[in-house]
């Protein structure tokens, strides 16, 4: 696990095309090659981290040529940015203010704003003075681990000394704005054969006559501080060692522990809205979480400020001591621990709010807003790493950056000691109006955001729709299906689809744990499953009585009363939807298995709708009537037996059926699927419990009363 290595800190390969005709022949184009190329890595550009320019000439609106320079734009990706995510604009505006003595936030932005080529592109970097200051076509700033290692040590200013001599400018740690790119931009004019300079707890910027000289050299000067770095640390053991306790917690181990504590967890860590876990096993927080050093480490704070908005100051940590504790300890544990750590994070707010660098737009006085309370990295001691947040995407990106802090940590540790930012300079860049700016730049929040959904029969025709419905409102998917394959196309990209049966205890219990595992428990249960059949009663075998039975009834009990253990767990309340059908309403001719299994359904969700309400968990049911359109149940003999049984040809049934109806309608899955998100939307139905609700176009006998 944790031993002496000579690399310490891992080295960058150099990607630059070795074709000249793969690299484009103007500034943009090339500036956007080089980006790819930082960003493919890493270690070397964090997500949504870094950013790039290149200067030369453009023709502005009145068709003049005039001096350009093209910088990254906010919120974009070095890794996957396209020409149009870069900021076009007038370098002869931008250079004039290296004159000015000094320039609040709010007045830089609106200067660069309009020195823009075109009022349409995306606003500039926080830092685009910076790459308009420095006198070169080419500026690339990173936050690389080879760096940054150096950067976030005690005594960095000397080790860089030390590293790269008078070719590197150190710049003490100073918020990104028109102070600190005016101190670089003077200090690299004072100093022309510098090639680098390095930011104190922040990060690297290299420029150069070409995107390739830039780039290059940016890889090159990485490599010698990691080597240089890699050469100090030799003989050290990352992170002091592994901890003696961490032997008695295997891989199967400390997977059984999380199977306990992942619901409650993620409860705890949701007290102002639902959060989605990513538990990360990985070999590198393995080493991390069972060190000797972590519980220490861990308090230092952030190894970068562009980390703050993602995984704020500190992460939480959990000790778990595996030889004298178990899981039932530790899950009581995470939820006094989230606790503490929101007590921790509101007075770290109130200490700091009225700082005037940190107020909003328009806000002359007073405390900026306080921000979700809960963690956003998880650190369970012996256990592992969990990334928090309303979504996937996010527990990746607070999760990966963390990854970043680890290994800066186990190379200035190793050669020095770990520093950070003080409480006061975090919560300048975590609250700063002009960090936050690259969040506004999401997508507004889907009622269901965070919210994770089970939904079976996600296969069918009516489990897809439902399934795309409260995706496309921001729930994530754990379709589970007979068919994975069809469970797995509905659940979409970023969710799972997991294979079993319904009226198997072993099975359904399988698929939650599936799902816990994959995204830390379960809001809302979606039992869609179902078959149908139709014979009069005579005709009716046991065979077939039962089938209805087990799946409509069994089936429907078994993945409640696993869904009731999670959520109550999770201590956050929850839904639950029956698909049920106007059958449990109305005597079914020739359907006796059928309609009184749906009957049973309907009964067992209002007895489920008592039981849940003290926690918060809400049953409710829609009850459909012939969805002809893709249902599954449609395909085999039910089409044709009750087609008999109203004495028609199969393919009149469908006519038939809308007719029937007082609204003279078809119902299709579509239709199903918007009423279950009403049930499952607590701000559209968070009052309601133990109600039916008809899709069927109106049919008279199943009004309720």
């Amino acid at each position: 696990m944790s031993t002496t290595t000579p690399h310490l800190v891992s080295l960058a390969d150099d990607l630059w095309p070795t074709d000249p005709s793969e690299v484009p022949s103007d500034p943009l184009g090339q500036v956007v090659l080089a980006s790819h190329l930082l960003g493919a890595n890493r270690a070397v550009a964090n997500i949504g981290g870094g950013n790039t320019s290149a200067k030369g000439t453009a023709t502005d609106h009145t068709g003049r040529e005039v001096r350009a320079m093209w910088v990254k734009g906010s919120g974009s990706d070095l890794a996957t940015m396209t020409e149009a995510n870069f900021t076009g604009l007038k370098l002869d505006d931008l250079l004039p203010l290296m004159d000015r003595p000094e320039m609040v936030d709010e007045d830089m932005v609106a200067y660069v704003g309009r020195s823009m080529l075109d009022p349409a592109m995306p606003r500039g970097s926080i830092e685009t003075l910076l790459h308009a200051f420095i006198p070169a076509d080419h500026v690339h700033h990173t936050h690389p681990d080879g760096i940054n290692v150096i950067a976030g040590a005690k005594n960095g200013e000397a080790l860089i000394a030390e590293c790269f001599g008078d070719r590197a400018i150190w710049v003490p740690y100073i918020r990104p704005g028109f102070t600190l790119a005016k101190q670089i931009g003077e200090a690299v004019r004072d100093h022309p054969a510098a090639e680098l300079v390095v930011l104190g707890k922040h990060g690297l910027v290299v420029w150069g006559d070409t995107a390739e000289d830039t780039y290059r050299r940016t890889i090159s000067i990485i490599n010698e501080g990691a080597a240089f770095m890699n050469e100090k640390a030799a003989g050290a053991v990352r992170f002091g060692g592994v901890a003696p306790e961490a032997s008695s917690l295997d891989a199967a181990g400390r997977q059984a522990v999380l199977d306990v504590v992942l619901p409650s967890l993620r409860g705890a860590v949701s007290s102002e809205r639902s959060k989605v876990l990513l538990v990360d096993q990985s070999a590198p927080a393995i080493e991390f979480v069972t060190s000797v050093r972590a519980p220490e480490l861990v308090t230092v704070g952030a190894a970068c400020p562009d980390h703050l908005v993602h995984t704020k100051m500190l992460p939480m940590f959990v000790p778990f001591d595996p030889t004298s504790e178990d899981a039932v300890v530790l899950k009581e544990r995470v939820i006094e621990r989230a606790a503490a750590y929101r007590e921790q994070y509101r007075a770290y707010h109130a200490a700091n709010a009225e700082n005037p660098d940190v107020r909003m737009p328009g806000q002359t006085s007073g405390a900026v807003p306080i921000g979700d309370p809960d963690p956003r990295v998880v650190l369970i001691q012996h256990v592992g790493l969990v990334g928090v947040a309303p979504t996937p995407k996010g527990a990746s990106l607070s999760r990966d950056l963390y990854h970043r802090a680890i290994e800066v940590m186990a190379g200035a540790d190793a050669v020095d000691e770990f520093v950070s930012l003080t409480a006061d300079e975090s919560f300048a860049v975590e609250y700063w109006p002009l960090e936050l700016y690259k969040l506004s730049l999401a997508p507004a929040p889907g009622e269901l955001q965070g919210k994770v959904a089970f939904v079976t029969g996600a296969g069918g025709g009516i489990g897809r729709a439902i399934s795309a419905e409260l995706a496309a409102a921001g729930a994530v998917i754990a379709g589970f299906d007979l068919d994975e394959g069809g469970a797995t196309e509905a659940a979409g990209p970023l969710g799972i689809g997991i294979g079993g049966d319904v009226t198997s205890e072993e099975s359904v219990a399988n698929a939650y744990r599936e799902a816990v595992r994959t995204f830390g428990g379960v809001d809302i249960l979606v039992s869609n499953a179902g078959i149908a059949s139709s014979s009069a009663i005579e005709d009716t075998t046991l065979e077939e009585w039962e089938r209805n039975h087990r799946i409509l009834g069994t089936g429907y009990f078994l993945v409640s009363k696993e869904a009731f253990r999670i959520m109550r767990e999770q201590g956050t309340g929850g839904s639950i939807v029956f698909i049920s059908s106007k059958n449990s309403l109305v005597a079914g001719k020739n359907a006796s298995a059928y309609s009184s299994a749906k009957a049973a359904e309907l009964h067992l969700a209002r007895c489920l709708a008592e039981e849940g309400g003290a926690d918060g968990i809400r049953v409710n049911t829609v009850n459909p009537d012939a969805v002809l359109r893709g249902s599954k149940i449609w395909q085999g003999n039910w089409r044709e037996e009750r087609a008999a049984n109203y004495g028609l040809d199969p393919a009149e049934l469908e006519e038939h059926y809308r007719q029937r109806n007082t609204l003279k309608v078809l119902i299709l899955p579509e239709d199903i699927a918007a009423s279950t998100l009403h049930f499952a939307s607590a701000e559209r139905s968070g009052k309601s419990t133990g109600n039916i609700l008809n899709v069927d176009g109106g049919v008279p006998a199943a009004y309720t009363r």
